[in-house]
């Protein structure tokens, strides 16, 4: 019997560069990125199809992560967040069915360029204090919330995250630890609101090799990249996303 796939050159044109994209931002280097993965595919196929499809691709982006990280991770930034994360996809649940994507995709958008123009313009001096603690609660808060919606939890957690100024390794560790557990909570209401069918579940698999290509050029470079090059990466990625969200908001 052929598997029920989805078919047409448009949409591989746009699934396959968003895999890599994942797999490369769930090494730690590009992160941000990854969040251009549901825009990416919304290109072809509507956001709540391409949310559930590339959940068996964020599955296993996330063990390959964590697995290449387990040694670097932050304990005690992760029991601050992961909490609150979890908080978020409860509320993200609760609202899917009434919210509108676009109105979504604008406020992350804007949140993540605001954030972005106020580092740029009052850039952090070396002996800032960290950001409170209560930021990170709220921040994570919204990323749960926003990666249930459409998979762009990066951002919003990268405003508290950076300004820690943890090295590309720990950054890129925590950061694995943090959306596997998010991701991992969201598949049973992601079954109970009806996202999963034959046909995104087997197309996903057709997508999964290019997964780890992409997870594993990511750490070979996240290992080896000066730390000061990494959060310009980041920034950059957090840039286009931001752009990318905003233009799918407003238009």
């Amino acid at each position: 019997m052929d598997w029920p796939l989805i078919t047409g050159w448009a949409f591989y044109a746009t699934a396959i560069p968003a895999t890599l994209l994942m797999g490369l931002s769930k090494s730690g280097f590009g992160a941000g990125l990854g969040s251009l993965a549901v825009p990416l595919m919304a290109l072809a196929i509507p956001v709540p199809q391409a949310a559930a499809l590339l959940m068996p691709v964020l599955l296993l982006t996330d063990i390959l992560s964590v697995a290449a990280f387990r040694r670097d991770i932050d304990k005690a930034l992760l029991w601050l967040l992961i909490p609150f994360g979890l908080l978020g996809t409860l509320v993200g649940t609760a609202l899917f069915r009434v919210l509108d994507g676009r109105t979504v995709s604008t406020l992350v958008g804007v949140f993540t360029l605001l954030f972005l123009a106020q580092r740029w313009l009052f850039p952090p001096r070396a002996d800032s204090p960290p950001p409170p603690r209560w930021a990170g609660r709220l921040l994570a808060t919204v990323s749960g919330f926003t990666s249930f919606v459409s998979h762009t939890g990066g951002p919003p957690l990268n405003a508290y995250v950076i300004p820690l100024r943890l090295a590309p390794v720990q950054f890129a560790a925590t950061m694995a630890v943090f959306f596997f557990c998010i991701n991992l909570s969201k598949w049973v209401p992601y079954t109970w609101l009806g996202l999963f069918d034959a046909r995104n579940l087997a197309t996903s698999l057709l997508l999964l090799p290019f997964a780890p290509l992409g997870v594993w050029a990511g750490v070979r470079i996240a290992r080896r990249i000066p730390a000061s090059l990494f959060y310009r990466l980041i920034n950059i990625g957090m840039l286009l996303t931001g752009l990318k969200l905003l233009w799918d908001g407003l238009r």
